[in-house]
């Protein structure tokens, strides 16, 4: 399983949202951000793989990027946020579960299991 998961339910139906395009980035020492995995949640609104099964990041600050704007278009609702950015730090190399819960015109994260 990859160290870094997420899943993103919508909250205004109740359902995971399928389709969204995440990326999960590390920033570089020139405030630009580096992509270490990408892809799109699968129809249980998850994203498997974002990383190989190997591989370890060191303790530090990442974000994921996920591209709602595409996702609410596509099912032609208007929305508030075309995009939603999650940084996080981690303090070891453990699993670190990052989800999204999203409406419309809102969202929440927690650290997840």
């Amino acid at each position: 399983m990859s160290q870094i998961t997420t899943h993103v339910l919508d909250t205004s139906k109740g359902k995971p949202a399928q389709g969204i395009a995440i990326i999960l980035e590390k920033p570089n020492a020139d405030g630009t951000w580096t992509a270490l995995g990408k892809g799109q949640t699968n129809a249980d609104g998850r994203l498997p793989g974002l990383l190989a099964d190997e591989t370890k990041l060191e303790p530090g600050v990442y974000r994921l990027v996920f591209d709602t704007a595409s996702y609410f278009k596509a099912q032609g609702v208007k929305a508030f946020y075309p995009s939603v950015t999650i940084a996080f730090e981690t303090t070891d190399q453990s699993h670190y579960h990052v989800p999204l819960l999203l409406n419309p015109y809102g969202y929440s994260t927690y650290r997840g299991s």
